[in-house]
């Protein structure tokens, strides 16, 4: 059980039966009344987002989750499939529900699974990743205006706006929260 005023991002509850995460979350302290939290989470089953608002003093369910590092292996045109580092064995998440993560994907890469009751639920993550430019626009020099940018695509297809001195074949490190580019790796 967990507290109203305790329920942060990435929270797992359990609401009506079912996993899910919580992807917004507001507190309200209203001049009258008690505070509460106003909640959106997205299904981790069917990818739905509902709306909630629970008291900051009341406790709700949160869903019991496991967290296995996995590697990525392939898509199947239904699911993205992952094999667990200790133990072998493949689990499948489903790419209708997780569609926006696609771009994040790379194969042989490991990444941190959300399991529910044997199931993989949500696939996390990282914060920043690093990607290789395969296809870029070149300038001229003189054309530039501080602070301009162009969009870039990496080797997972995943398009980021990037400096103008950014080449086709160089790394970079996005963020992947707000898809933004944070530097050139040099490696």
């Amino acid at each position: 059980m967990v507290r109203g005023g305790d329920i942060n991002l990435g929270t797992c509850l359990l609401i009506n039966g079912n996993p899910h995460i919580v992807v917004d979350r507001e507190f309200v302290s209203p001049g009258k009344g008690s505070a509460f939290a106003r909640v959106k989470a997205k299904s981790l089953k069917s990818g739905n987002v509902i709306t909630q608002t629970i008291k900051t003093a009341d406790y709700v369910e949160d869903a019991q989750v496991d967290l296995v590092d996995c590697q990525y292996q392939y898509s199947d045109g239904e699911n993205f499939m992952f094999m667990n580092n200790e133990t072998f064995e493949q689990f499948g998440v489903s790419m209708e529900v997780h569609a926006e993560k696609k771009p994040y994907l790379k194969d042989g890469e490991t990444y941190t699974l959300v399991m529910w009751e044997g199931e993989a639920i949500d696939i996390k993550i990282p914060y920043k990743m690093i990607f290789t430019v395969v296809e870029s626009e070149n300038y001229v020099k003189g054309d530039t205006v501080s602070g301009a940018t162009k969009p870039i695509t990496t080797e997972t297809g995943l398009v980021v706006r990037v400096p103008l001195f950014i080449k086709q074949g160089e790394r970079i490190l996005v963020n992947t929260e707000s898809n933004d580019y944070v530097e050139r790796v040099n490696n």
